[in-house]
């Protein structure tokens, strides 16, 4: 299959950040087989033509850290202090079932691919399910099972979920769509040696490992009545290196910087979910000084409520400039930057999708400039971070496929989706209505 994606402005995201006014990119099958300047006109017969009309073009979002899942608990409890304890853990414990998960992630995934992303890093429990919700709708998922020092809905003892895991890193071997990562929940909800047992899982996998890290307030007094801080603790116990993506990192010492720098491990960077519940901002413009690779997540549709990256990279500029104080910070092209190649290179995959280039996975998005929001563009990076919105995206290819055109999805029936979900959150609606004080 031979897809021609025309007249349009071109972000190639590569080193010099390439850009191709009126351009096309050609697809032949799951790769990028050539871009330019211009009109087409090598020797490929082309199968299908896409007229951007001048609309943006550029590799896919990626997602460095979600909940897929948890589409459930959107708009429940926004404004309630202390709900993982509260409500989150005990309603999950309670009512989530393995075809909640199937069917959220279907949704989350259906939100994710109309807003542009193609990758995505995802925590959770009947992570199985995820990676069936990935293959049958063709989304790329780096899927950890949820390992945490409690029982769950998905698995009776403490830390049952490295079972889980263990079994996703064999069934899932060379899988494409879907590639299994270790996902101990964090640094106060495992012990070291739950940590250290998910640190030689993936280095014997050559998988990634994801955890939550310098996120609560609790976490870092816990840490300090033992002298260090998460991160600290993290590289005494041997688990902080190259394979290790920390999502959040609100609350780093200069210490903890210097360490993650040194250590080589990566940062997901979840700015709505962070200043949504009032917990920081954090330090970014240290950790890329230093050298620290950065990326964006939305964490959870129950945490920051959306699973676009657009909103994630307004909330970036907006937040960044106003904690430094510098207007100039952050320029649009390196939020974008962020947002795509950043995230490639947070997972170790910078050679292979987030950038449009030849012999790349074919992760395409297209934004169209059509809309009132969108005119005029100057600058493409501004327009990407400051006016578009999911509901600019017109077209997206994941892995070469079109899984979006003409702003719908392809292979997803979206209202007959979400009728099942909420037939299926029946139960679940239910147990909820308990926690009805703090939701």
């Amino acid at each position: 299959m031979t897809t021609l994606f025309e007249h349009a402005w071109v972000l190639t995201m590569d080193d010099a950040f390439t850009e191709h006014r009126d351009g096309y990119v050609l697809v032949q099958g799951e790769r990028i087989a050539a871009l330019g300047e211009g009109a087409y006109d090598g020797d490929a017969s082309v199968g299908t033509r896409i007229d951007c009309r001048g609309g943006i073009l550029l590799p896919g979002f990626v997602n460095t850290h979600c909940h897929a899942a948890m589409i459930p608990f959107r708009t429940m409890g926004d404004d309630c202090p202390d709900r993982l304890r509260r409500f989150l853990f005990p309603l999950e414990n309670e009512a989530m079932t393995a075809e909640l998960v199937y069917l959220g992630a279907c949704y989350g995934i259906a939100e994710m691919l109309l807003a542009g992303v193609t990758t995505f890093v995802d925590m959770y429990y009947f992570e199985e399910e995820v990676a069936r919700a990935c293959i049958e709708t063709g989304m790329r998922g780096y899927l950890g099972e949820t390992v945490i020092g409690q029982s769950t809905c998905d698995a009776q003892a403490p830390y049952g979920g490295l079972t889980r895991a263990a079994r996703m890193l064999e069934a899932y071997r060379g899988c494409d769509l879907v590639r299994p990562i270790l996902a101990p929940h964090g640094t106060t909800t495992c012990d070291a040696q739950a940590l250290i047992r998910c640190h030689e899982l993936a280095h014997k996998h050559g998988a990634l490992m994801t955890l939550h890290a310098g996120e609560m307030d609790y976490e870092m007094a816990h840490f300090a009545e033992r002298g260090t801080t998460p991160i600290g603790f993290l590289d005494e116990i041997g688990v902080l290196d190259a394979r290790l993506l920390a999502a959040h990192c609100i609350h780093l010492s200069e210490a903890d910087i210097a360490l993650l720098a040194r250590r080589g491990a990566r940062v997901a960077h979840c700015i709505a979910s962070n200043t949504k519940a009032g917990k920081g901002v954090a330090p970014v413009r240290a950790l890329r000084e230093a050298g620290v690779p950065v990326s964006l997540g939305t964490d959870g549709p129950s945490s920051g409520n959306t699973l676009s990256l657009f909103d994630q990279m307004r909330l970036f500029a907006n937040a960044h400039k106003t904690v430094n104080r510098d207007r100039s910070l952050f320029p649009a092209r390196q939020i974008v930057a962020l947002a795509t190649r950043g995230g490639a290179a947070a997972l170790g995959a910078q050679h292979e999708f987030g950038m449009l280039a030849p012999g790349m996975r074919a992760d395409i998005a297209l934004v169209e400039t059509q809309s009132v929001n969108m005119f005029p563009v100057y600058n493409p990076y501004s327009a990407l971070v400051y006016s578009a919105n999911a509901m600019n995206v017109r077209a997206v290819m994941a892995n070469g496929v079109l899984r979006v055109m003409d702003g719908a999805l392809t292979g997803i029936d979206l209202p007959a989706l979400r009728a099942r979900l909420t037939r299926a959150m029946g139960p679940f609606t239910s147990s909820a209505a308990r926690y009805a004080d703090c939701i």
